[in-house]
């Protein structure tokens, strides 16, 4: 079954945003892609800046179907719970490194779109926020501010993923094996800090 055109617009679109970045990438470049013309891809998006809010809307949408299901499937501990959701995350940088790669460019992106993106994100924030604060409040890590926890662990695994250049420079190589080994230190950095 073809996959609509749409769906090949959008997902063209995330890879090439997520890897050469937004601003680098024109329309043209993106119609190109997907072999259709440049009107068809603005019959379903307007124009470049509706293109990225659905992108950024699909991608947000997708990390977040990850990371719940990472959740529901681990156990109760809570480190292990957070074990889950950095594993969950580094799947798509091995898979599909663009998805983090948009996460990158949110920073770079004018404040409306970052807003958007945040205001799409701010359930899957605020449920991170509650689990970590109930989790210290039962004693089970150690105790600190949750929404900074939370934004230090976000701001780790997501630089981790997103930048391979910087991680080259200390001698990383960027292989399916460098991921694995870079995930475990990664995981073991997270359980000695936050361990009650």
């Amino acid at each position: 079954m073809k996959t609509p055109t749409r769906d090949r617009i959008l997902d063209a679109a995330t890879d090439l945003f997520g890897t050469r970045g937004v601003d680098a990438v024109s329309l043209d470049v993106i119609a190109a892609e997907v072999g259709v013309a440049k009107q068809t891809l603005l019959y379903w998006f307007p124009s470049k800046d509706d293109l990225v809010q659905d992108v950024l809307v699909a991608a947000a949408h997708e990390l977040s179907v990850m990371i719940d299901a990472a959740v529901r499937a681990a156990n109760d501990d809570p480190l292990d719970r957070i074990e889950a959701v950095v594993r969950a995350v580094f799947r798509p940088a091995v898979r599909r490194p663009a998805l983090l790669g948009l996460v990158r460019e949110v920073s770079r992106l004018p404040s409306s779109t970052g807003d958007r993106l945040a205001a799409d994100l701010s359930p899957l924030v605020d449920r991170a926020v509650t689990f970590l604060q109930n989790e210290m409040d039962a004693g089970r890590l150690r105790r600190a501010d949750p929404r900074l926890v939370a934004s230090l662990c976000y701001a780790t695994v997501t630089g981790i993923a997103t930048e391979p250049e910087a991680l080259r420079v200390v001698g990383w190589q960027p292989s399916a094996a460098g991921l694995r080994r870079l995930r475990t230190e990664l995981l073991a950095f997270l359980r000695a800090a936050l361990a009650p």
